[in-house]
């Protein structure tokens, strides 16, 4: 069984998350695997959706049903901190990417852009007609 006090810290983290119960839809599912007949026979793996995301969470950790269904609801908060974590990196890098591409070249940087750009213009120029002794 849960203590109290962890469903109580699991409570506040997924209001911290947004997630409401009204947003989950829970299945009960028979268990597979080891474990002999107990297992086979008791409906004791928690299938979880978190609707407003999809995000699905499937959890036969341990024997009890209760114990599932807190394992499944913390590794849904896991899942979408991790999301959430993720899209912020993902835009953080965009901002940097857009604001190397803004920024102004230094002096060096230019002049040495400038000079590669004459001597690809030279080679180019060397890629004329090859005119022989008989034109």
């Amino acid at each position: 069984m849960v203590s109290s006090e962890k469903q109580r810290e699991l409570d506040e983290r997924m209001d911290r998350l947004g997630i409401a119960e009204d947003d989950l839809e829970e299945k009960f599912i028979r268990g597979s695997g080891h474990g002999g007949q107990k297992i086979n026979k008791t409906s004791s793996t928690v299938y979880l959706k978190h609707v407003p995301t999809g995000i699905e969470i499937q959890c036969q950790e341990e024997r009890s049903q209760a114990l599932n269904r807190y394992r499944a609801r913390v590794r849904l908060c896991e899942r979408i901190e991790d999301d959430r974590r993720q899209a912020r990196l993902k835009k953080r890098r965009e901002q940097s990417r857009k604001r190397a591409r803004n920024r102004k070249r230094t002096k060096g940087e230019k002049a040495a852009m400038i000079r590669d750009k004459r001597i690809r213009g030279e080679k180019k120029k060397m890629r004329g007609r090859v005119r022989g002794s008989g034109d």
